[in-house]
This record gives structure tokens, sequence and C-alpha cells, in this order.
């Protein structure tokens, strides 16, 4: 079977009133290419909520069974993407775009500190690199709600039946016009996650 590969980013939440991850997934969703052939693109965009990931992520396993999670996040102090190569059990006591907070530190008591994401991280990075835009992997994936879904993903992964592949890549907020020196733009962050998403597709097919 061909594989499917659920696209997912965030919308706006206090501090980022402007998300890019939106735009990116839709674009990312539609993306047609000879490296995509019979690939199933499925795009979602989270409400920034820790209950619309509790909710929605199960929801869209059962509904498309993915065989692979790209997931994208916006790090407005960051100046690269970031690859994260892990999720960190721990959470920070900041409210989300609902004003809801978990009021916990960890997310997970009594369980590991961190978890490696499932995913060609490395191939992952070299095809990011190919988009002439700054790219690193990344050993934090904050304490926010893009740790929380990286969290929520590897469990999905270690679940019956659930996809066996997820990868988290954080994007810095980009510059609205396409003279900002040194800034990465809209079209920088398409062409990184075209690649990105070409490389997780043929790591899906075998």
């Amino acid at each position: 079977m061909p594989p499917t590969i659920l696209i997912t980013g965030f919308g706006p939440f206090p501090g980022a009133p402007f998300n890019p991850t939106t735009p990116l997934v839709r674009h990312l969703a539609r993306l047609r290419r000879p490296g995509l052939s019979e690939v199933r693109l499925i795009g979602h965009v989270f409400d920034t909520r820790y209950a619309a990931v509790d909710r929605e992520l199960p929801e869209l396993i059962a509904q498309h069974r993915p065989d692979a999670l790209l997931m994208f996040g916006v790090a407005t102090r960051r100046k690269r993407l970031s690859i994260e190569t892990r999720a960190c059990n721990a959470l920070a006591l900041l409210p989300d775009a609902g004003s809801a907070s978990l009021g916990r530190h960890a997310l997970a008591p009594g369980h590991a500190s961190a978890r490696r994401m499932p995913a060609p991280l490395t191939r992952l990075l070299s095809a990011a690199k190919q988009a002439r835009v700054p790219v690193a992997l990344s050993h934090d994936a904050g304490r926010y709600l893009c740790n929380y879904l990286c969290w929520r993903a590897t469990e999905a992964v270690a679940a019956e039946n659930g996809p066996r592949l997820a990868a988290f890549v954080h994007v810095p907020q980009v510059a609205r016009t396409p003279d900002r020196p040194g800034r990465v733009t809209q079209d920088g962050l398409a062409r990184a996650g075209e690649r990105i998403l070409m490389t997780l597709a043929a790591a899906a097919r075998r």
C-alpha cells in the first residue's frame, strides 16, 4: 500500500499572532512531486491547545492510519530550522491559546526523562540543508505544545498499529518581506519542508 503521511502545524498563540506553520502545512498537503507519487498526504492544523492535541491526534491516526507523522511548530526565538531529536518529559506551566495549563511539570510522571523521535534524523537534516536555509538538529523541543505533541507522537508510534515514523521540525518566525537579510522566509520554509517531506516519504516506503 502507498504510504500515508499526516502533516501537522499549529495556529496562533499568545506571542505569535501569525504562525508560519499554518500556510506551510497547507502548502505541503497539496504538494505534487515525482518523489511523492502515490503518497497520500493529510494536512491538519491544531489549535494551540493541549485539549486539541489530545482529542484530534488520536482521531486523525484512527481515521487515516498514517505511516508517518511530520509535525511543525514555530519557535519565535530561534533563527534556524530545528529538527528535534527527542521529546522531553517536561512541561512549563504556561497557558495555551485557550488559557489552559496542565498544572504539572512532568508530562508523564514516572516515565523516562526523554524519548527519541522515531525518524531518520540525519537524512532529514541533509535534505533540509539542500534548501539553503539554516538548519540543525536540536536536543530541546521546549516545554510547551510542540514538545507535548512530540511526546504524544512517540506514544502513538509505540502503540499497536500506530505510525512507524514521527518527525518534528521547529521553524523560526519568518520574515514577512523577502528583503530581510539573514531571516528565513516563507518560501525558504516551503523549500525545506518539501525536501523533508520527500525524505520522510522515502523512509516510509521502506
